[in-house]
């Protein structure tokens, strides 16, 4: 329980503690809605990536932190007595934070609920090994989700049905970039014996899933690294279920290096300001849609050929 301090020093503090969030909220602010302000020898190099998510996310954090230590200090020193509710209160003006931060809606629930779930969670007495070994999982699982953009999707039975029949009737070589634990790649393996599959993922654990489990399709080929470094000159067909961040440079690296007549799929995310081909609508719980893009012989994508 917070003590009054002789001669108000409580709200003094108090407001000192207001006026660092302020700061730290106006420069957050300035940062995600002009950020060629904040680092210009960035912008000037013509790296206009948007800011880590998960610095918007600590950041918010912060200003939900200092917000409930500002009001226990100036305003209801026995705010700390309830724990719960502190936390509950810190989540709430978190959420807020990240919001007007421009952060991805998903983020607003984390905030709400993380520190009110860490503190219900201590009353059982669990101890700190496991927490450790939950973010390690989570970690090998997500890997660098906030630099990547691109969370872990899984493709479906749906999804591999769909995509055989789109691809060419002769022997091909095809790539899924991001292919997770390899469930895709596999189904098409065995549905296709004579074409070669390819598949790369970045995240440990996924990784090491489609690997021991692909030893056996000796057609299906897995590699660990990230998807951007991937040449697409020798591919037939380009597969792709990542996120809407990514997929501008997908296509501007497609066009680049896809031979003409080669495909792209995109599950779910279509490229802006890029008519497909043919979409393929997929009658499964989530309503699937795979966006198809041919390369011509220009620089562009051919629309309307079938």
């Amino acid at each position: 329980m917070l003590q009054a301090w002789p001669g108000g020093g409580e709200s003094l503090l108090g407001q000192a503690v207001a006026d660092q969030c302020g700061y730290a909220w106006q420069f957050m602010k300035l940062r995600a809605a002009e950020p060629h302000r904040i680092f210009p020898a960035r912008y000037h190099r013509g790296m206009h990536s948007p800011p880590s998510p998960l610095r918007g996310a600590i950041a918010a954090q912060l200003v939900g932190g200092g917000g409930v230590l500002a009001i226990a200090l100036s305003v209801y020193p026995p705010l700390f007595e309830s724990p719960l509710a502190a936390a509950a209160l810190q989540g709430l003006l978190a959420a807020a934070a990240s919001h007007k931060l421009r952060a991805p809606a998903w983020w607003l629930p984390i905030h709400l609920v993380f520190l009110p779930a860490a503190v219900y969670a201590n009353r059982f007495g669990i101890a700190p090994g496991w927490y450790f070994a939950a973010f390690l999982l989570l970690l090998l699982t997500y890997w660098r989700t906030d630099r990547s953009r691109v969370p872990l999707y899984l493709s479906n039975a749906h999804t591999a049905r769909a995509l055989t029949q789109l691809l060419p009737a002769t022997p091909c070589r095809v790539v899924d970039l991001g292919c997770g634990h390899g469930g895709l790649l596999r189904r098409l393996a065995r549905a296709r014996p004579d074409a070669e599959f390819f598949g790369i993922e970045h995240a440990p654990l996924p990784w090491l899933w489609a690997r021991l489990a692909s030893p056996s399709l000796p057609n299906l080929s897995i590699r660990y690294g990230d998807f951007r470094n991937i040449p697409l000159d020798s591919y037939d067909v380009v597969y792709a279920f990542l996120s809407p961040v990514p997929m501008p440079d997908l296509m501007r690296q497609a066009r680049a290096e896809m031979r003409p007549g080669s495909l792209l799929v995109s599950n779910t995310f279509a490229v802006p300001d890029a008519p497909a081909e043919r979409v393929v609508e997929l009658a499964d719980r989530r309503a699937t849609r795979l966006y198809c893009y041919r390369m011509s012989a220009r620089d562009g994508v051919e629309c309307g050929t079938k």
